[in-house]
């Protein structure tokens, strides 16, 4: 699992250290309780801890371990006006209300914690299971060419937003996408759904990149007339399209306002692929035309590793807020294949970040092996977020 499977063990033992010291604190509470009451004059009463105690437990325990520490510190609160003699006192009565009444709050905030826990783990199982249908994971060999993709969304309890890519072989050879819809939430997940349906099946049709770059605009362009309010003006996609013709080293690229992908060499050497000439992101055609788009071609050797991603990964920003730039850390390094370079991405990108994203990512490597290279085994998840 390499540096990120660490950093996620690491991170999994201290929320599991936290989670367990947060659970002995009811328990704390009342020890606490009885300790201030005995050890300060009659005046003065542990109240304060009993009450907290039943609260902490409420979103911590089940149902009956919330019931048993408000019950524990009821007993505490009697045992302690017994011990002092206070019993039959007025001030001992309120005490003992009090305690009994929020340890009944205790159990009504209990059951709406759960409740909501229970309806957010059914939301984030809808989610994966959307996030299979609309973004699967990719074969770990296609068209002759090892692949590995990765989606980290910003947000830890999200697992999809308008970060795409797909890739898939066809009569053309293998041909890729990654791209970024404009804006967030369910709108952009459904530009998502259109992107990646049109993308493959005009993939199979299309002989030509071009063709397939305009097929995608026009399906934008009918979703942008059904949707409403402002994206049906200003939806856009940022979008790499990509080719690797069977047979040949070659690559071909459409670049239509996305990130430039890098080419990372055998021998560590790296090349920016730049656009033949900038274009506009797809969804933008009326504002195009009279422009074409055109294909930029560069070799593809043996051992060598394309990477594509999304703003997500050029745009994180350190604590200084200093971009990553994935060139200047990638130029130089040399890595096994496209799940050891993504891999070491996602870890590296962490480390500069601190650990957090303020937007989503999805990286998507292609690698051209050597001949006679024996197969190689998948070890790392396509999908390696974790909770942070």
């Amino acid at each position: 699992m390499g540096r990120q499977g660490e950093d996620a063990r690491a991170t999994a033992a201290g929320d599991g250290a936290a989670r367990r010291v947060a659970r002995l604190l009811p328990v704390l509470l009342i020890l606490l309780g009885l300790a201030f009451d005995l050890l300060t004059p009659p005046s003065f009463t542990g109240a304060p801890f009993f009450t907290a105690a039943p609260l902490i437990a409420a979103p911590l325990f089940a149902f009956l371990a919330t019931a048993l520490t408000g019950i524990g510190a009821s007993l505490a609160v009697v045992a302690l006006h017994f011990y002092n003699g206070t019993s039959g006192k007025a001030e001992s009565v309120t005490e003992l209300v009090t305690v009994v009444t929020v340890s009944g709050l205790a159990l009504l905030i209990n059951q709406v914690v759960r409740r909501s826990v229970e309806r957010l783990a059914s939301a984030r199982g809808i989610a994966e299971v959307a996030q299979r249908a609309v973004l699967p994971t990719p074969a770990e060999r296609i068209g002759g060419l090892y692949v590995s993709a990765s989606y980290d969304a910003a947000q830890a309890d999200a697992s999809i937003g308008g970060d795409l890519y797909a890739v898939q072989d066809t009569p053309y050879g293998v041909r890729l996408a990654v791209g970024d819809v404009r804006g967030k939430g369910l709108g952009a997940v459904e530009a998502v759904a259109v992107v990646l349906g049109a993308f493959r099946e005009a993939a199979e049709t299309e002989p030509t990149l071009e063709g397939l770059a305009q097929r995608l605009e026009r399906a934008l362009a009918r979703e942008g007339t059904r949707r409403d309010s402002l994206d049906a003006v200003e939806g856009f996609t940022t979008c790499v399209l990509g080719e690797v013709p069977p047979g040949a080293e070659v690559l071909r690229l459409i670049n239509r306002g996305h990130p430039e992908p890098l080419l990372l060499h055998a021998d560590g050497a790296l090349v920016v692929l730049a656009p033949v000439e900038p274009a506009l992101p797809l969804g933008l055609g009326d504002l195009a035309k009279g422009l074409v788009d055109r294909v930029g071609v560069w070799p593809f050797p043996e051992g060598s590793t394309l990477l594509l991603y999304t703003d997500g990964l050029s745009e994180a920003r350190d604590r200084d807020g200093v971009f990553y730039d994935p060139a200047a850390r990638l130029r130089g390094r040399v890595f096994p294949g496209p799940d050891e370079l993504l891999d070491a991405l996602g870890s590296d990108v962490r480390r500069h970040t601190g650990g957090g994203a303020a937007d989503d990512m999805a990286l998507l490597a292609l690698g051209r092996p050597v001949r006679g290279q024996p197969a190689r085994r998948r070890t790392v998840p396509v999908v390696p977020r974790e909770s942070a």
